[in-house]
C-alpha cells in the first residue's frame, strides 16, 4: 500500500476500524513519506535478512521493510491495530504479526523460530516512554543481532550518540556503548507524525559489538555507572559513596587506584575509567 503517508488515507483507514489513538501507548503515526524508506534502507534490511519491528503502528514502516528484507516479524501491543494491519500490509507475504509486549516477549526463540539461516537486524519507531527499556532489553540479552536502528526523542538520540567522557553523556551512552556502537542517521521534525509530538525525533543506528570494548565484572560495572550518575551535579567520590553506600574514604581510595580523580565527574569518565574503578570497588 503505497499511500499509507496520505493524511487522507490514513484517517480513513482508521475511521473504518474505529480506531482512536493512545496517549498511553505514545502513539504518533508517520506521514513524511521520505522517512520510512530512508529508515528501511538505513536499518540494513535486504537479501537474506530478516528484521524485527517493534510497535508497527499501521505498518508505514512494515511496508518499506518487507520491500527490502526476506522477512518481517512486526510486533505491535496494541490488538485494535491488528485488523489496521491486516489490510495495510496485504500485498506481502514475508511478513509475520505478533501481538505481543516487547519488553515481554522471549526474543531469543523467536530468532530461533523465524529467522533460520538470515542475518537479523532490528528496526523500530519507539514510542518514547519505553525508548530506554526496549534498547537496553535489546542489547542486554545478546540476541544475534546486527544492529539496532530505531527513531525516538531528538534529545534521547543526542545522549545515546554522545561520546563517552563527553559532557553530554550519561548512564545510558556508557550503557549503550558497551554493546553498540551508536550512530546519529539523521533528524525527524515533530510535523511528520499523525498527531504531531510536542518534540522533535531522530534516528540512530546501534552496531553491535562482536566484544564489549572492555574486560570487566558486568554486573559490579553497571552498578558503579548507575550510581556515579545517580547525583550527576557532584563529584564520582559523593556520587559513588551515596550511590553504593560506601564511606568516602574508601570510595576515594578505590578511585586513586584505578587512576581517576576523586573529584572527577562521571560524564568526564571513560569506558575503561568505569572498568578500572569496578575492579577497585
Amino acid at each position: 500500500m503505497n499511500r499509507l503517508s496520505d493524511i487522507g488515507t490514513i484517517k480513513d483507514i482508521l475511521s473504518r476500524h474505529g480506531f482512536t489513538f493512545s496517549k498511553s501507548l505514545g502513539q504518533n503515526f508517520l506521514i513524511n513519506p521520505s522517512v520510512c524508506p530512508r529508515m528501511a534502507e538505513l536499518s540494513g534490511a535486504g537479501e537474506g535478512v530478516g528484521v524485527i519491528e517493534v510497535g508497527p503502528g499501521i505498518g508505514v514502516l512494515t511496508n518499506e521493510l518487507c520491500r527490502l528484507a526476506d522477512k518481517v516479524v512486526a510486533v505491535e501491543l496494541d490488538k485494535r491495530l491488528l485488523p489496521v494491519l491486516e489490510e495495510t500490509l496485504a500485498e506481502h507475504d514475508n511478513v509475520k504479526v505478533v501481538n505481543a509486549d516487547i519488553l515481554e516477549l522471549d526474543l531469543h526463540r523467536l530468532i530461533a523460530d523465524e529467522f533460520e539461516g538470515m542475518r537479523v537486524t532490528v528496526c523500530a519507531n519507539l514510542p518514547y516512554y519505553i525508548t530506554s527499556p526496549v534498547i537496553m532489553k535489546l542489547l542486554e540479552e545478546r540476541l544475534p543481532i546486527e544492529a539496532v536502528t530505531v527513531m525516538v526523542q531528538k534529545e534521547a538520540a543526542q545522549r545515546i550518540c554522545a561520546p563517552v567522557g563527553s559532557r553530554m553523556s550519561g548512564a545510558v551512552t556508557v550503557s549503550v556503548n558497551y554493546y553498540a556502537e551508536p550512530e546519529l542517521l539523521f533528524h525527524v521534525s515533530a510535523g511528520s507524525f499523525m498527531p504531531a509530538p510536542k518534540v522533535d525525533s531522530a534516528v540512530i543506528r546501534l552496531n553491535i559489538r562482536p566484544e564489549p570494548p572492555v574486560e570487566t565484572d558486568e554486573q559490579r560495572f553497571f552498578r558503579v555507572v548507575k550510581a556515579a550518575f545517580s547525583q550527576r551535579r557532584k563529584v564520582i567520590s559523593n556520587s559513588l559513596s551515596s550511590g553504593l553506600g560506601m564511606d568516602k574514604a574508601s570510595v576515594i581510595a578505590a578511585l586513586e587506584q584505578a587512576g581517576v580523580s576523586p573529584t572527577a565527574r562521571a560524564e568526564a569518565l571513560s569506558l575503561e575509567d568505569f572498568a578500572a574503578v569496578a575492579g577497585k570497588i
